[in-house]
């Protein structure tokens, strides 16, 4: 979990964030609540799919055993991941400053992170 929260989640997370400071520059409410909008419908799905495919890839699982996991485990993920990131995000790009949004992220990852870890290796 560690080498994917460092070669994986950090890099794309980071660089995400830059994107969308580009795509949709400013601060004000309006602009918060387009970011939060654009990291849950495009990146919140697309992240979850990687990162449950990587670590089911490193846990030894077939191609067939990680599609299924992914299938079995990935809605809920989703769901679970709108219950807690909008209200977070709101508050990230309408209060936090770009170069400190990352770590409020990882802050509340970490209770994140302690379910999608449970999600991901769960058999």
């Amino acid at each position: 979990m560690m080498g994917i929260g460092f070669f994986f989640v950090g890099p794309v997370v980071g660089g995400w964030y830059k994107v969308l400071d580009r795509l949709v520059p400013g601060g004000n409410k309006t602009v918060a609540l387009k970011k939060m909008l654009l990291d849950q419908a495009i990146f919140s799905p697309c992240f979850l799919g990687c990162f449950l495919t990587i670590s089911g890839t490193l846990n030894g699982l077939t191609m067939e055993e990680n599609w299924n996991k992914l299938k079995r485990d990935f809605i809920d993920a989703l769901i679970a991941s709108y219950y807690l990131w909008p209200a977070v995000q709101i508050a990230n790009f309408y209060f936090i400053p770009l170069n400190h949004r990352l770590a409020v992220v990882q802050v509340v990852a970490i209770v994140w992170n302690t379910y999608l870890s449970w999600k991901a290796n769960k058999m």
